[in-house]
């Protein structure tokens, strides 16, 4: 597509988003949360897509590469994401009692389970090639693995809900849930993340620079406005700077509307479907006071999450057509696997 091609189609998907903002803004009281859930998902959606922040692509930038920039930007996000997170909780909940967590935390059992669901998440990243998030911005970028990856992760949610009653009981049920400002306070959680992180920082940059090959330094070009657009919607933009508006994003979304995510909206339509066809139990034990991305039987066509998600595509779109990323093809027998089996 030609440049002028691409912004007028990017125009188009602008002019659509801003339908869905004015319409969820006409709910009134009932449409703020959602207008939020649209503005913050957009906002993700082009973090997201302009700085490529992807947990997989990016820890494979390391081990492959030894390029740690990507590492970094994750880390970034998490730095902040602490800090606004523990200002958050500490409004809410000055005195963190030992029987008391913040509300809608994700703050889960934690247990042998955790650990290997956490692994085999991990597989189904290098098998579909990406997180789960990143295959949603690459759903703008027209990747021809993101739709098969997203419909598999559907699938695997009706069979997680199917078996979840007898592996509960068998072992989350009796799980402990740990959250740190019970033994440490928020200051010493705080200061402990932020040294974890940070020393994780130091062996991403020992690692990297290892490999690391000198380059010539470029010359600072003249500031022309010309120079700054292309910097903003053409040029990918820094890890770093991508990581600090991730956890800014995240901070304030959790303020205004629960913790982000992007998996909860999946699951609750695979929940769904799942009671209405008979294939799932109309009650799973613990699941809906387990903190973390919780799952629903939907009674409305709208939700926070569902919006958000649908802003953060919209997002990705929209700056992939202006930057000249957007670059669909038919998919393969082998990219129809990868994404439904990961």
């Amino acid at each position: 597509m030609t440049l002028p091609a691409r912004l007028f189609a990017a125009a188009i998907v602008a002019a659509i988003l801003a339908l869905g903002y004015a319409g969820l803004q006409a709910m009134g009281v009932e449409g703020r949360a959602l207008t939020f859930a649209l503005v913050a998902g957009i906002a993700f959606g082009v973090v997201l897509q302009r700085s490529r922040f992807c947990f997989y692509c990016n820890l494979r930038d390391l081990v492959e590469k030894r390029q740690a920039m990507g590492v970094l930007a994750i880390l970034v996000a998490l730095a902040v994401g602490a800090i606004g997170y523990t200002s958050i909780f500490g409004a809410w909940l000055p005195t963190p009692a030992p029987e008391r967590l913040p509300p809608t935390a994700h703050i889960g059992p934690v247990s042998v389970v955790l650990a290997g669901a956490s692994f085999v998440f991990g597989l189904g990243m290098a098998i579909s090639g990406s997180c789960l998030s990143a295959h949603f911005y690459r759903l703008g970028e027209g990747s021809a693995v993101s739709p098969f990856a997203i419909i598999g992760a559907l699938a695997g949610f009706g069979v997680g809900f199917a078996t979840w009653n007898p592996l509960f009981n068998l072992a989350t049920s009796s799980a402990v849930v740990v959250w740190l400002p019970h033994y440490l306070g928020y200051t010493g959680s705080l200061l402990l993340t932020l040294a974890l992180l940070a020393g994780l920082a130091v062996l991403a940059l020992w690692y990297g620079r290892s490999g690391a090959t000198a380059t010539a330094p470029i010359a600072p070009q003249p500031l022309t406005l010309e120079g700054v657009a292309r910097t903003i919607f053409i040029n990918r933009w820094s890890g770093v700077a991508g990581g600090i508006l991730v956890g800014l994003i995240g901070t304030l979304y959790y303020f205004r509307v629960a913790p982000l995510g992007v998996t909860a909206e999946l699951g609750s339509v695979a929940r769904t479907a799942g009671v209405a066809l008979d294939l799932i139990p109309d009650r799973l034990y613990g699941l809906d006071v387990l903190r973390g991305c919780a799952t629903v039987v939907k009674d409305a066509l709208l939700s926070n999450n569902g919006v958000f998600v649908m802003g953060l595509v919209g997002g990705s779109f929209v700056t992939a057509l202006i930057a000249g990323q957007f670059t669909p093809r038919m998919p393969t027998w082998t990219d129809v696997a990868r994404g439904l089996g990961g």
